[in-house]
């Protein structure tokens, strides 16, 4: 079996549809299944990847991967007409396509190629058929793109990938017949974090409780609504301090920062930018409580390395897993409402022990769902199927 991953970028970012991919790349090939992956140069807005070197396309090898990268043309949509060239020319040469993304270019070129061939595609919508994505973001253009493009690639795709049943429900509401199939992603287990780590950075969070949110800082992820519950619950969590951890658009994030000042949060508030590796173990370990208040998430990657992590979770409704973490008795489930959170928060640090109950959920629920191990054999079923069907 040999399959191609499209994606139309592979920049990091937390939950980012590059680290799912990559995740899966790996964990495929360790199963036996020859996979590549056909992207961009696009290194986030107006920056390229150095991979190209001005050549019409570059090819990664290593550790059993093949990465073939495109130069962007235009920063709209991705548009890369290498890229379109070289998969009508070679599409043939794999068995299955899974395509990530929607609304771009290498997305729609890609399920065209696949089409024309009778190759079949899988297509992972990464959250752009959710009521938030739909509504908020070029609404008008979405919409008759979902008529003239999107519709009909989604129709003929083999399956349609979503990573929570919730994802697959809001994108129901469009009306479009798919096969929609809930695949949840994989997490890797991050390690043993040392808390003294980040305590050493920021001494003013020793002996605090910490609550900690981690992701792109974004106006989708409600920071503002995460700022204001927490200025409601200070002054009954005097020892609480507020971590955010992210990196976002520099206006935007300075934004943010006037707003807790304003809130009269300057001193409770650490902003340590983005975190990874033994960063972000040490954020997992310091943390009593992981936040997430999103208007929407798809999935929700940070989240679920914080439920790995042993972290009761507060999360807005908007996040696909929070159903299925309140559910688990994992977290709590709210409402992006200010008033709604500070609760939330102030009942999980109430009580010491239901904490660390809803920690231990957390770890169980983790391994259960979000594995690698559960990705790699649902998407090695999932792929047998559709071959096995002709």
């Amino acid at each position: 079996m040999k399959v191609l991953h499209v994606i139309s970028t592979l920049s990091a970012s937390y939950g980012g549809p590059s680290s799912a991919t990559a995740l899966m790349e790996r964990v495929l090939i360790g199963r036996g299944i020859a996979v590549e992956t056909a992207t961009t140069d696009d290194d986030g807005p107006g920056r390229r990847k150095t991979v190209t070197t001005g050549a019409p396309l570059h090819i990664f090898k290593g550790a059993g991967t093949v990465r073939r990268y495109f130069p962007k043309r235009l920063e709209f949509y991705k548009v890369s007409p290498g890229f379109a060239r070289w998969i009508f020319r070679h599409v043939r040469d794999y068995d299955l396509l899974h395509i990530h993304g929607l609304f771009n270019f290498t997305s729609v070129v890609a399920a065209w190629a696949a089409w024309r061939a009778g190759v079949p595609y899988v297509l992972r919508p990464y959250g752009t058929l959710n009521r938030y994505g739909v509504t908020q973001r070029r609404p008008w253009l979405k919409c008759w793109s979902l008529k003239l493009i999107e519709g009909p690639i989604l129709r003929h795709a083999a399956a349609v990938h979503f990573t929570a049943e919730a994802e697959r429900e809001e994108a129901s509401e469009l009306g479009i017949p798919m096969r929609g199939v809930v695949i949840p992603l994989g997490i890797e287990p991050a390690p043993q974090g040392d808390a003294s780590a980040l305590l050493t950075q920021f001494p003013e969070l020793n002996n605090c409780l910490i609550l900690l949110f981690l992701s792109r800082l974004d106006p989708k992820k409600n920071v503002e609504g995460l700022l204001q519950a927490f200025k409601l619950c200070s002054s009954a969590l005097p020892d609480t301090r507020l971590v955010i951890a992210g990196e976002g658009e520099a206006g935007y994030v300075v934004g943010l920062k006037k707003l807790a000042d304003e809130l009269g949060l300057a001193g409770r508030v650490v902003w340590p930018g983005y975190v990874e590796g033994e960063q972000k173990a040490a954020a997992f370990a310091a943390a009593q409580v992981f936040l997430l208040p999103s208007f929407s998430e798809n999935f929700g990657i940070a989240a679920a390395e914080a439920l790995m992590a042993g972290l009761p979770c507060v999360l807005g409704k908007g996040v696909a897993l929070a159903d299925e973490v309140a559910q688990a008795g994992a977290g709590v489930a709210t409402s992006p409402e200010p008033e709604d959170i500070a609760r939330a928060l102030q009942d999980i640090l109430a009580d010491e022990n239901r904490r660390a109950e809803m920690g231990r959920r957390a770890t169980a629920l983790a391994r259960e769902r979000y594995s690698l191990e559960a990705m790699g054999a649902s998407l090695e079923r999932l792929y047998a199927d559709i071959l096995g069907r002709g």
